[in-house]
């Protein structure tokens, strides 16, 4: 079982940056690969990036150039550098592990995000 813990998340104005991160547990973090959703009131989860074990990233159009994803796989981690935040970018903002290998998928339990002057 691996446990996803999100943080990182508050108020932010317009324009403003936020670093989100994601600790897992577990010592198999690098067979994973890692991804950031967000879901926004009244709106479906929805991708917003996600890198996978060799590294290779994909971003939701609507982040990039502003979004940035990365992994440490020595400390277990994965950051979501987030710049020029805009309201639209307010949402619970989720750490993904999926488990390609055995097919499951882990979720955490999310950090807020408000874009908001």
């Amino acid at each position: 079982q691996v446990q996803l813990v999100e943080s990182g998340g508050g108020l932010v104005q317009p324009g403003g940056s936020l670093r989100l991160s994601c600790a897992a547990s577990g010592n198999i973090f690098s067979r994973y690969a890692m991804g950031w959703y967000r879901q926004a009131p009244g709106k479906q989860r929805e991708l917003v990036a996600t890198m996978s074990s060799g590294g290779s990233t994909n971003y939701a159009d609507s982040v990039k150039g502003r979004f940035t994803i990365s992994r440490d796989n020595a400390e277990n981690t994965v950051h979501l550098q987030m710049n020029s935040l805009v309201p639209e970018d307010t949402a619970v903002y989720y750490c993904n592990a999926d488990d390609m290998l055995l097919g499951i998928n882990y979720w955490g339990k999310g950090t807020l995000v408000t874009v908001s002057s």
